[in-house]
Formats: structure tokens, sequence, C-alpha cells
């Protein structure tokens, strides 16, 4: 079993910055890959950033790339996600999900989720 915490989302003005962070704990996760989604209001539920365990590969999605940062602390079983330059168009519900697989689709673990509001 695994579990996701999500936390640091809020409102900001756009220009400004969080930081996301996501604790996992029940399993192991050496051979995972850790990544962020979001959903805004009316869409579907996008990739925007993941990261190998062993912190060996990023990748992004072409909206937040120059502005977001994935990164992990294995001492913490913790994930970030550092958003900069907000803007607007980032707003929506920010979720944190593992997958055992080095790539694909395939992410069967899933945080409950932090609403992320960048008001302009």
């Amino acid at each position: 079993q695994v579990q996701l915490v999500e936390s640091g989302g809020g409102l900001v003005q756009a220009g400004g910055s969080l930081r996301l962070s996501c604790a996992a704990s029940g399993r192991t996760f050496s051979r995972y890959r850790m990544g962020w989604f979001r959903q805004a209001p009316g869409k579907e539920r996008e990739c925007v950033a993941a990261i190998r365990w062993s912190g060996t590969s990023t990748n992004y999605a072409d909206s937040v790339k120059g502005r977001f940062t994935i990164s992990r602390d294995p001492a913490k079983n913790t994930v970030y996600l550092q958003m900069n330059s907000l803007k607007p168009e980032d707003t929506a519900v920010y979720y944190c999900t593992t997958s055992p697989d080095a790539y694909g689709s395939n992410w069967p673990y899933w945080g409950q989720g932090t609403q992320v509001t960048v008001s302009s």
C-alpha cells in the first residue's frame, strides 16, 4: 500500500511562487517514478512534471518548462514541485502520483490533491 499526502497549495498573485510537497509512505521508492499532475475545471488531468526516484531523469510539460522544478528528498521520502512565475492558467488542483514503471502512463497511486489558485 502506498500513501501520498500533498501540501503547500494556496492562493498567490500572478508572478508569485509556491512550493508543493508530497510525503510518500507505505513502500520503498527506490525503483519508482514520481509525478505531479494538475486538473483545472472543465479540463483533463495533465502531467506537469515527473522524476525518477533516483533523480537521474526529469520531464516537464512545455507549459511549465523554465518555471517549475521537480525534486525529491530520499531521506524524507518527499517530492517537491517548486513553482515560480505563476500564471492564472496554472490554477488547478495539483496531484502527486507514483508509478512502479520507468516509463509510460501507468500511475496507480494518487494523493488527494491540493488547490493552487493564481490571481491576476
